[in-house]
């Protein structure tokens, strides 16, 4: 039996009338803690200044190292130290923002410590609402810091996902997935404009988890035949040495570039942690 509707329409009865809902992203992908944000608009800048969040880098895990010098030892490669907490010289393999690999060297460095989400994002999302301490502990959690590019990172300044994003596409599934995490962290919102440029970058990512504390690099999953590396950028498989070589990564070492050498360990046949020698 139909229920008429209109003219020429029947509905059978006993069906829902209401449109399915749509599915949910599974719990811990960036996509689902993104969906538990607060969307607002963006606070005034009045007031705001760095020194709001603590000024100078901090000792927030107490370590006896601050937190740049605990960035540092954490996402740079072949460092040299000249005491327990000073970085003096090291390799950032590869730049998450652009790929590339940097050398850093106190005091004349292409390496900047990068807020993921930047201090003055925080300070119109929310952060005016945080405490003293909860500000500078946010200014130097680990989750929301990463070794990057230092002309990249100032072309980002205070930039959002609606605004700035990497350069390195491998990365940007992970690099919003971060802000995501860091948001949800300290309860901070997101415009609709960066809600929006979020989920476009996640469309291509819906599996995309949001990063542990980040005291400690993540882990290395494999994600759609690429892995993870520490720093959250994704690392090629190639079927050979050939195509590893024509694409200028050799030789891929264990020591130096984790996240490559394990989707591309079977190319190390003389398993000594070097692969395409």
């Amino acid at each position: 039996m139909a229920l008429l509707i209109g003219i020429g329409l029947a509905v059978p009865t006993g069906l829902p009338l209401a449109a399915a809902a749509e599915p949910q992203a599974p719990a811990g992908t960036a996509l689902a803690v993104l969906d538990t944000l607060p969307v607002k608009g963006r606070a005034p800048m009045t007031g705001y200044s760095r020194d709001l969040f603590g000024g100078d880098w901090a000792d927030v895990d107490g370590n006896g190292c601050d937190a740049r010098q605990d960035i540092l030892q954490r996402d740079l490669v072949e460092r040299v130290m000249s005491s327990r907490c000073s970085v003096m010289s090291g390799v950032l393999y590869p730049d998450p923002f652009t790929g590339r690999p940097l050398t850093y060297v106190r005091g004349r460095s292409m390496v900047d410590i990068d807020h993921v989400v930047a201090l003055g994002n925080a300070w119109a999302t929310g952060a005016q609402q945080l405490s003293p301490l909860n500000r500078i502990q946010f200014a130097n959690d680990p989750l929301n810091l990463l070794a990057v590019s230092a002309s990249a990172n100032r072309q980002k300044q205070d930039g959002d996902a609606a605004t700035w994003l990497p350069s390195n596409k491998a990365f940007r599934c992970a690099y919003v997935a971060r802000q995501v995490a860091v948001k949800a962290k300290y309860r901070l919102w997101v415009t609709s404009a960066e809600k929006s440029a979020i989920e476009r970058v996640l469309a291509p990512c819906p599996l995309q988890r949001v990063p542990r504390d980040g005291t400690l690099p993540d882990p290395a999953p494999s994600i759609g035949g690429q892995a993870i590396s520490g720093n959250g950028t994704s690392a090629a498989r190639y079927r050979n040495c050939t195509e590893a070589r024509a694409a200028g990564v050799t030789p891929i070492r264990r020591d130096t570039s984790p996240g490559l050498y394990s989707v591309n360990s079977h190319m190390d046949g003389d398993g000594d942690g070097v692969a395409c020698e």
